[in-house]
């Protein structure tokens, strides 16, 4: 058997370590065994998945060294490449299902369902569907597609019984029957669900091996069920471990920086972050833990990953990018590396920024060094320094983070725009607010332009800053961060309810 792997992002925000670290898992895993390696796109979510998330993915994974054989970008004999534009092909699975009992049409309303899962919520029951539309005869259930009601597509899962599948690194698991969910696998608006996609996509394109992420281990049941009803071999599944913070917790952008590009913008050579992600998968007993990729590739062993999750350990990081820097690199590959880093077109628009705010040329490099610097760590009293006392201060922040997070575009116009909403939610003056941002983001309470400077500096070293600032402030709870959040939701649907009543201005 022809070892196939493949990586299967959703284009939904920027690339995350995580998907990075499942990618060479699988990447690694083809190669040792002569096999190949495959890249797919997952955008059945119409409303998170953008091109611009797509193209941003393709280039981190490209930058740590990664290649693929297929994917939307190379082209292939299975493509498409992006699950988007294959839903005639789902649609010929869904009807398979459904022709042959697997499947039914439920025309429950989101209402009914709310409702549903509350009343299970309070008595203590995990959230399923109560199979209200699983004995609606087809020929009322044909009557009520044909006037054009709203339905979705469920797969039929059996009420007795365990499903026994195999984990390449934990054995045989069970999971009861009656704890499994009649999985949606066709959408009212006729896009599959990831479980119909991805069962179908593995198949056609030839996937013998998947690894993923632990998170996927209750979905397994679903998958087999699917491949069962098919008459398809299912492939043989390892559930990665999450990567996880020193303290064991689940990596989060909270707790740490969690984008690809954050480590690309702060200076990790790609060499140095895979040779990281790939130490959790090599034998610690003998050997230098430097390792260029042929070495990774000859030592890895999926059976040295350990189930408890593999600590990523930023301290490791900066020490074998140390190495990297200091003792691999060429003085040639060092000079290439600092212009990839710093190109003369980012040091143009730096340039053209700071024109108008130096005396000479010799001020450029106190005036602009906070651009090239990444965490800043600043003390609470330089923080405080302005209007704004620590509580207001932190939640200011706080809103700001997840107003950044919200918004799609990074530009001096969105920026100013979140940070004009953060201080009409506080009260705060918003020359007082800006006054603590640039002693966030610059280290200092004036400088160049705040919003230009945050554009150039990328919503990752920014998003970083912000991080850092608020654990000096005191940091907040996940009730805090939920009951900001829905404060900050509540406002701008106030806002565009606003501007939607006001009359139009006749020119």
């Amino acid at each position: 058997m022809t070892v196939k792997t493949r990586v299967a992002p959703s284009p939904t925000g920027d690339p995350h370590v995580g998907t990075a670290y499942v990618a060479l898992m699988n990447y690694l895993f083809a190669k040792q065994h002569g096999g190949t390696f495959i890249l797919r796109i997952e955008d059945t979510d119409r409303a998170r998945s953008t091109l611009e998330s797509e193209q941003v993915i393709l280039k981190a994974l490209t930058w740590m060294g990664l290649s693929w054989s297929e994917g939307p970008d190379v082209g292939g004999p299975n493509g498409p490449y992006r699950q988007s534009e294959r839903s005639d092909i789902y649609a010929k699975y869904a009807d398979q299902l459904l022709a042959d009992g697997h499947a039914f049409r439920c025309f429950c309303t989101p209402e009914r369902l709310d409702a549903l899962r509350a009343r299970q919520s309070s008595e203590g029951q995990p959230p399923r569907y109560d199979g209200r539309c699983l004995h609606v005869p087809a020929a009322e259930a044909e009557a009520r597609v044909a006037a054009g009601e709203p339905h979705v597509l469920r797969m039929k899962v059996p009420s007795e019984g365990v499903c026994v599948f195999n984990d390449m690194a934990r054995g045989d698991i069970e999971i009861p029957w009656d704890s499994v969910d009649m999985q949606v696998l066709m959408k009212s608006d006729g896009f599959p669900t990831y479980h119909l996609a991805n069962v179908v996509d593995d198949h056609l394109m030839g996937i013998t091996h998947v690894l993923r992420g632990e998170e996927w281990i209750p979905s397994a049941p679903k998958h087999q069920l699917l491949y069962r009803y098919f008459g398809w071999d299912m492939p043989q599944l390892f559930h990665l471990p999450l990567l996880r913070n020193p303290d064991k917790s689940k990596l989060s952008k909270r707790k740490n920086p969690t984008s690809v590009l954050f480590y690309e913008r702060m200076g990790y050579l790609p060499e140095a972050l895979t040779n990281f992600l790939g130490l959790s998968a090599v034998s610690q007993a003998d050997g230098d833990e430097l390792m260029d990729f042929a070495t990774l590739q000859s030592r890895f062993d999926v059976s040295n990953i350990s189930l408890g999750g593999p600590i990523f350990d930023i301290s490791k990081l900066d020490w074998l990018n140390g190495r990297w820097l200091r003792e691999v690199l060429s003085p040639e590959g060092f000079r290439a590396a600092v212009n990839a880093w710093i190109t003369p077109a980012y040091l143009n628009e730096v340039a053209d920024m700071a024109q108008s705010r130096v005396t000479r040329l010799s001020d450029l490099g106190p005036a602009t060094s906070f651009l090239f610097a990444g965490r800043l760590e600043p003390s609470l009293a330089t923080l405080l320094d302005g209007k704004l006392d620590q509580p207001t201060l932190n939640r200011a922040l706080n809103l700001a983070s997840i107003g950044f997070e919200r918004e799609a575009d990074w530009t001096q116009a969105a920026i100013e725009g979140v940070l004009r909403t953060v201080a009409e939610m506080t009260g705060a003056k918003f020359k007082d607010l800006v006054r603590h941002m640039f002693i966030v983001m610059t280290g200092k309470p004036q400088s160049l332009p705040l919003f230009r400077s945050m554009e150039l500096m990328g919503r990752d070293i920014a998003r970083e800053r912000m991080r850092e600032s608020i654990a000096v402030l005191g940091g907040a709870s996940a009730k805090e961060v939920k009951a900001w959040t829905a404060d900050l939701d509540k406002h701008l649907k106030a806002r565009a309810a606003e501007a939607a009543a006001e009359p139009a201005v006749e020119s």
